[in-house]
């Protein structure tokens, strides 16, 4: 769960003109940024967010526990970026399968190369924000919303299956497919922009990589581990056949490279933010505050 929602409850309790204005802030920037990774659209996440807590101010007087809040706020939040959604044109037109989720052969041997590469090399970058979120809207609606909550919004496996009514199994496996092709778009865009780097100095035309079209067939050890790789990220393999899965990704300079880019892909996600416009933000933020202590009878006058 964000810190920010704990940080709120906290703030609301205080029941003072300044402190229900910063939680306001905080609950706000929360609702934008999750409705901007889930549809894209500034437009749409200002509405959903203006709707959202608005409809959330009677109910924030009530709810003391963040864990309650979070799972409410984050499913109302939810039902409304549904209705407000706009179908992607450039969005996949089927689910992958997992071995087209596999790297290629010229993919793995990008990766090897870049084993060596730095720790600062899996940060991301200011510039590479966008990209990310091109890469999180090419997933799968059903599979996107499980990767934002979890790995974005901080949630647990079982918050989210709260949130999307949802069993806890079937959100492990939506996660694992999310994140597997979040990192095989990240890395298309990140492969198309050095491309174009490339080209823009040679002044040669080169053409951006194409995603492939034909499975991968790696050994049946490599993929039954790429099968179960979130659980073995997130330690929710059991002992014996985490170690086994521990003995054979040592043994596999492939699976070693995958499973670092894998991860570099994870914490993208994790460290992606979306603020909300400062110059939309102040002004329904005033509003708000204002309208949160009417209802719990405090004067609003020393509000902004």
């Amino acid at each position: 769960m964000r810190p920010e929602l704990a940080e709120a409850i906290s703030l609301l309790r205080r029941d003072t003109p300044e402190a229900v204005e910063q939680a306001i802030g905080l609950l706000q920037n929360t609702v934008y940024s999750f409705s901007m990774k889930v549809c894209g659209h500034p437009e749409d996440a200002e509405d959903t967010m203006q709707e959202v807590l608005y409809r959330s101010l009677s109910h924030l007087a009530k709810i003391q526990d963040p864990q309650a809040l979070a799972v409410w706020l984050y499913t109302v939040t939810r039902n409304r970026c549904w209705r407000m959604r706009r179908k992607s044109a450039h969005g996949p037109k089927q689910t992958l399968s997992l071995d087209e989720l596999m790297p290629d052969a010229a993919e793995l041997g990008r990766l090897l190369a870049d084993a060596a590469g730095t720790p600062e090399a899996n940060v991301l970058h200011a510039e590479q924000h966008e990209l990310l979120q091109r890469a999180v809207l090419q997933i799968p609606a059903r599979m996107r919303i499980v990767l934002v909550l979890h790995d974005m919004e901080d949630l647990t496996t079982e918050q989210v299956a709260q949130v999307l009514d949802l069993q806890p199994g079937t959100v492990r496996v939506r996660l694992h497919r999310a994140r597997l092709q979040v990192r095989q778009e990240m890395s298309r865009l990140l492969a198309g922009e050095a491309a174009s780097e490339a080209q823009d100095a040679s002044l040669q035309p080169s053409a951006s990589p194409a995603r492939s079209k034909r499975p991968t067939q790696r050994p049946a050890q490599c993929r039954d581990l790429f099968a179960n790789l979130s659980d073995y990220i997130d330690g929710r393999v059991q002992p014996v056949p985490c170690e086994q899965m521990r003995n054979h990704i040592e043994a596999c300079p492939a699976c070693v490279a995958f499973l670092r880019d894998l991860r570099a892909a994870i914490d993208r996600c994790r460290s992606l933010q979306v603020p909300c416009d400062a110059a939309v933000a102040p002004r329904l933020r005033v509003l708000l505050t204002r309208e949160y202590l009417r209802m719990i009878g405090l004067a609003p006058e020393n509000v902004a």
